[in-house]
């Protein structure tokens, strides 16, 4: 009996004893990294959102650089738990993560990948025509001109704001240009003296349409001065200058002739937009550089407020000229020094209205209406203080 059972046990050790023990598999890392954008991916805009961040763990160390082994600038949060790209990154550029994170397990997970931003067809470069710190007339509009065209334009009036103290009512309009693109803003009604705007065009990053993106973005802050409104009567043969409300001068003078198309002063609101003390102005074939003193031109289709001792005669009594606003040598120079972009000049009075055909500012020409109807997006209810998107 007592072979039988040792024979039992050696068969029972026998059976448990294969070979050494197995060691349990070691459970995975539990911190979890995420990319954004994920690793391996193409045509990645490049003002989109760029991120890493890490669940179940911390952020040790972490960096993203470019081809050239530039580090681009970010931000890791207090938390350790999430870094965010803090600057625009580049067309046309291969971007690398390299890093590591710690799990709430203690163990190490390495932060890794590469992503591309997309290649343009082109980069369209834009430009605003008041400047930092300027102070313009009360007529003034901004203008946003693009040197090449702008296909979708309502994705880019989006990038598009105007910020005024105190809130002014306006829309951007996009306007005929055979050189490009160009959307003016203006407010519905004259700018109040005095009030301050910030303009940002977000352009850079921004598809324009037609494989053109943004070249850069641009600002500009400026204030807008004293009311000075030009009310230019044709039939009386004068013009008055008021200046916040008052007449400061009551000038004699002589408006187109008005015979032919070609020299009828414009009815409606003009804007003034240069001056210079001497001028060689052209009329082909009528005259050819005749040098002309304290010039200001308020449209682009030739026509200017100055001097012109000729028509000194028919000043006060009769329309002489072949469009322009003439006054006497000393009357011009007084009003010369008071005139600035922007200053409204109102002309009645003539057969002809400013219009499209005349140049690039006959934006107060529009009615409202029709103004807000040449933005790209749809009407909305414009918020004080904010006056571009919504509008």
């Amino acid at each position: 009996m007592a072979v039988i059972l040792l024979a039992v046990l050696a068969l029972l050790t026998a059976c448990t004893s294969d070979g050494p023990a197995q060691e349990p598999a070691a459970a995975a890392p539990v911190a979890q990294v995420t990319l954004a954008p994920a690793a391996g991916a193409t045509g990645i805009a490049p003002t989109d959102p760029v991120s890493v961040t890490v669940a179940d763990g911390r952020i040790d160390q972490i960096a993203l650089t470019n081809a050239n082994g530039k580090q681009v600038e970010g931000t890791l949060s207090p938390d350790h738990a999430s870094y965010q790209v803090t600057e625009p990154l580049g067309y046309d550029a291969s971007y690398t993560w390299t890093g590591s994170a710690t799990g709430a397990d203690g163990k190490q997970v390495p932060i890794e990948g590469t992503f591309s931003t997309l290649t343009p067809k082109t980069t369209t470069p834009a430009t605003i025509n008041i400047g930092d710190g300027q102070e313009v007339g009360i007529a003034a509009p901004i203008i946003i001109e693009f040197t090449g065209p702008v296909t979708d334009k309502a994705t880019v009036e989006k990038a598009l704001t105007v910020t005024t103290d105190p809130g002014v009512e306006g829309s951007w309009a996009w306007l005929p240009d055979d050189n490009g693109s160009r959307v003016h803003w203006r407010p519905r009604s004259y700018w109040p003296p005095g009030t301050t705007v910030h303009v940002a065009a977000n352009l850079y990053g921004v598809d324009l349409g037609g494989g053109a993106y943004g070249d850069s973005d641009l600002t500009s802050d400026f204030t807008i001065g004293r009311s000075q409104i030009v009310i230019a009567d044709a039939p009386s043969h004068r013009m008055q200058v008021i200046r916040d409300g008052a007449t400061v001068f009551d000038f004699a003078v002589s408006y187109g002739e008005g015979n032919e198309a070609r020299n009828v002063t414009r009815s409606g609101t003009h804007v003034v937009t240069e001056k210079y003390e001497d001028f060689l102005m052209s009329n082909p074939p009528y005259y050819t550089n005749v040098r002309e003193r304290w010039a200001v031109r308020i449209s682009n289709n030739g026509e200017f407020i100055h001097a012109n001792p000729e028509s000194l005669a028919a000043q006060g009594s009769s329309n002489v000229t072949n469009g322009c606003i003439n006054l006497s040598p000393a009357d011009a120079q007084a009003y010369f020094p008071t005139a600035r972009y922007g200053d409204p000049v109102e002309v009645t009075g003539t057969s002809i209205d400013l219009s499209a055909a005349d140049g690039d500012i006959y934006d107060w020409a529009i009615d409202w209406p029709t103004w807000q109807s040449m933005s790209a997006l749809p009407e909305t209810t414009p918020t004080a203080g904010v006056a571009a998107q919504p509008r």
